[in-house]
């Protein structure tokens, strides 16, 4: 398989970089441009970076294996002292994000919600080509979702299952934090990671086959 890009860490899996010991010659923490690590690491000088950072730390180290997703979706917002919680979910799960909110709810927090087809905007006046109308002729607007949600001025934004190239969207134009409660996959039961666990079994053919 051609890959113009050097060995990194995907090429890796000892995970020395965590205990200190058996670098391999291409380690990307042994090969690194210093300029790029000292930028990255001045970004958490950052007041809202070092916040979040923080808070993410406090969360890993108390929670760890303990907690559920949902769960350190709360307590990470506590620990950032949000009060108004985004969520932008898909169409297909508005039940779940309902449950979830009525858990935010519970937990004090405001919520407010936009689903992935709101504003109804047809397929045809963003220019997609009319044979995907056969799945629903209005567009998702992760856009309009992001937008909204900066509108009303929510302080974290959670995704509930956007698609994939929709969610990349909604991410670039939140301004608020965005954390992902659940990735879309209805083959798998939103469950994407059993994909690579049964990479080298059942699944074998059908990742050999993706085009």
């Amino acid at each position: 398989m051609k890959n113009n890009y050097p060995l990194s860490c995907v090429d890796c899996g000892t995970f020395s970089c965590h205990t200190g010991e058996k670098f391999p010659k291409f380690c990307v923490s042994k090969n690194l441009q210093q300029e790029v690590l000292d930028q990255a690491v001045e970004c958490y000088n950052d007041e809202e970076n070092h916040k979040t950072m923080l808070a993410a730390a406090k969360v890993e180290f108390e929670h760890y294996c303990k907690y559920t997703r949902v769960e350190e979706i709360v307590s990470f917002a506590k620990e950032m002292g949000f009060h108004k919680i985004g969520i932008a979910t898909c169409g297909g799960l508005l039940k779940e994000a309902g449950t979830f909110a009525k858990i935010l709810r519970l937990h004090g927090f405001d919520v407010y919600g936009v689903c992935c087809k709101a504003g109804m905007v047809k397929k045809e006046d963003l220019g997609i080509d009319p044979a995907c109308n056969a799945v629903g002729e209005n567009a998702c607007n992760p856009i309009f979702q992001a937008k909204q949600l900066n509108h009303v001025g929510t302080e974290l934004n959670v995704l509930v299952g956007l698609c994939v190239g929709h969610d990349s969207l909604f991410y670039k134009y939140s301004d608020a934090l965005v954390t992902t409660l659940i990735t879309k996959d209805r083959v798998l039961g939103h469950n994407p990671a059993a994909a690579l666990y049964t990479a080298g079994g059942y699944y074998k053919n059908k990742l050999d086959s993706i085009e």
